[in-house]
């Protein structure tokens, strides 16, 4: 059920040692269906932008027909972006890839999730 896959999200972003603020959207599309968009803001003012289109079969992430997290410092210079949209086709993991930076670097990657995503962050937030 696409609940139990947005209660997962949510106890990410619960977990997570450095999320200040969070303002995530959840738009249920049936009950395997379901839309979500947020904003995350960290402890040193970095933010993450994310979005996600999936479909849940039984308690298991099924397809992610689309996504996006887009993480960039407090002063928004780009840090990452993970999305699937297909304009790199020579990559081996395409349509799946990573900008790096000012985003003029882009690498192979397997689609993350939200919670690998945010402990990717954690490690490079410094916590005083």
């Amino acid at each position: 059920m696409i609940d139990s896959y947005f209660d997962q999200i949510r106890a990410a972003i619960a977990e997570s040692s450095v999320v200040h603020t969070s303002n995530v959207a959840f738009d249920r599309r049936g009950d395997e269906v379901g839309y979500l968009r947020g904003d995350l803001f960290f402890s040193d003012d970095s933010h993450l932008h994310f979005r996600e289109f999936v479909r849940i079969e039984g308690s298991a992430l099924a397809r992610r027909y689309r996504y996006a997290f887009h993480y960039e410092s407090a002063d928004r210079t780009v840090i990452f972006r993970y999305d699937n949209s297909p304009h790199f086709p020579d990559l081996p993991s395409f349509p799946h890839h990573k900008h790096v930076g000012d985003e003029s670097s882009v690498a192979p990657a397997a689609p993350p999730d939200l919670a690998s995503v945010l402990k990717e962050i954690e490690s490079l937030i410094v916590v005083e």
